[in-house]
């Protein structure tokens, strides 16, 4: 397979009071250098899934972390043979993940989990693990053991925590998604639910199988995205 076009995932929860005006000179940048993709930007920060040549992401890159409040954003990278995204948009939002609670990831959240270290909360017998995805992305992959909370939106976990999550505020809850991003908000929603012990994987699934080596590799099927690859594996090859 021919890769020739590389795909970034990034988020950050950050205040942007200005967030309005960022959006105009982005979408201008994106379109100057044929990036395609979506990034939301909002009161709270900044979330998107771009794609384009090396060239025009390693300039985006740049072009973002010029802004202090940017400077350390991460991402996750794959290639593909193609564009997988047919527009361009830079969308403007109340929330960059919709959770419908008044939240602050970027001052609350739980404690990050590296995927080299992952493994070893998925084998201790004392965490629960919770897939925050929905039905559809569950059921295509998951971690064994890993609840699902049988969800259609993000907003339904709240729910679950109310009827279904363990009581005791001293369990320990270890959690993932895709990207890392509803994992902020739902750690940050559990914390001020009381829970005490609280982890989630840094960088989600995609960072996971992005770095985590295939003989260690616990996923169980594919990940879901929301773009023409559809599904990844190990890598983050498309399958």
């Amino acid at each position: 397979m021919n890769m020739s076009t590389t795909i970034i995932a990034f988020y950050k929860f950050v205040p942007l009071g200005d967030f309005e005006q960022l959006k105009k000179p982005l979408l201008e940048f994106l379109n100057t250098h044929s990036i395609r993709g979506t990034i939301l930007l909002a009161p709270e920060g900044i979330n998107g899934t771009v794609s384009g040549s090396s060239e025009a992401i390693e300039k985006l890159i740049a072009q973002l972390r010029s802004d202090a409040r940017f400077n350390d954003l991460e991402f996750k990278f794959s290639q593909f043979d193609r564009q997988p995204f047919q527009k361009t948009k830079v969308k403007l939002k109340k929330e960059i993940i919709s959770f419908g609670k008044a939240l602050t990831p970027d001052q609350a959240v739980g404690i990050y989990v590296t995927p080299q270290e992952w493994n070893r909360l998925l084998d201790d017998e004392n965490v629960v693990v919770v897939d925050t995805r929905n039905n559809y992305e569950v059921e295509v992959g998951t971690f064994p053991g890993a609840i699902n909370p049988n969800t259609d939106s993000f907003r339904q976990l709240i729910d679950f925590v109310e009827n279904e999550l363990d009581s005791n505020k001293d369990a320990k809850i270890a959690m993932y998604c895709t990207g890392g991003i509803r994992c902020e908000k739902f750690s940050s929603y559990l914390l001020e639910k009381g829970y005490k012990d609280v982890y989630h994987l840094k960088g989600g699934i995609l960072k996971y199988l992005e770095t985590v080596p295939e003989n260690e590799n616990r996923w169980q099927g594919t990940c879901y995205v929301f773009d023409d690859r559809r599904a990844l594996k190990e890598r983050l090859e498309p399958t």
